[in-house]
């Protein structure tokens, strides 16, 4: 008797849960929907029938991007070290990690579904939303530190910046994707070392003219 007590407790206690689990579920698509309306609005594309496919493209990503973030913690992740640098593993790189694991399809889809509808300029911009602008943002901070930036290295550095911004909008926070954005600022700052430039030297000397701006700026 105790057990079909026991059993029916925990039957209701599943229903209940599924109850919970699809109201969340819900709530998260018109989040995720109304995001993806907002963005694709921009484009003003005057086509009902183009902006309603956009839309269920981006926020279907949206919303299995954030599906697999939240069901892949960065506890999935055993805690070891980096080996490339011996240093252990933080919680941001073990749930990089986690969330890198989604499949390919799942990027696949958003940019085939964009690409079908939208231009090569139009895809970027929708890219530029997911990633609040970090391209140009990027690539400004590039051209003040840098003196007299050629237009080849502005070419191969916006090159990889743009390649940076696709890789990271399968990642759920901003911390994930500044972070896949620093691996491609590496590799930057790798290329302009081995054409003749010192990056740490531009980088320090951009520092102080900074500071002393600032200083110049409190005496007056």
């Amino acid at each position: 008797m105790k057990t079909k007590k026991i059993k029916v407790l925990l039957l209701i206690g599943f229903m209940l849960l599924g109850t919970y689990v699809q109201a969340q579920t819900v709530q998260a698509a018109d989040e995720e929907i109304k995001k993806a309306k907002e963005w694709i609005s921009t484009l003003e594309l005057k086509d009902g029938e183009k902006e309603n496919r956009l839309v269920q493209v981006v926020s279907t990503h949206l919303a299995t991007v954030k599906n697999w973030h939240n069901s892949h913690p960065f506890s999935t992740v055993p805690a070891g070290i980096n080996p490339l640098d011996g240093k252990p593993l933080s919680d941001l790189h073990r749930q990089i990690i986690a969330d890198s694991a989604i499949p390919s399809t799942v990027h696949q889809d958003l940019m085939s579904g964009l690409r079908k509808d939208l231009t090569e300029e139009q895809v970027a911009m929708v890219l530029d939303k997911y990633t609040i602008g970090k391209v140009a943002f990027t690539m400004k901070g590039y051209q003040a530190i840098v003196p007299e930036m050629t237009a080849k290295e502005t070419a191969e550095i916006q090159k990889l910046m743009e390649k940076a911004r696709e890789h990271a909008v399968d990642y759920k926070s901003m911390k994930q994707i500044s972070a896949i954005f620093e691996i491609y600022k590496t590799q930057a700052e790798q290329y302009l070392n081995n054409n003749g430039r010192n990056w740490r030297q531009m980088y320090n000397d951009y520092a102080k003219k900074v500071k002393a701006e600032k200083a110049a700026k409190k005496q007056e």
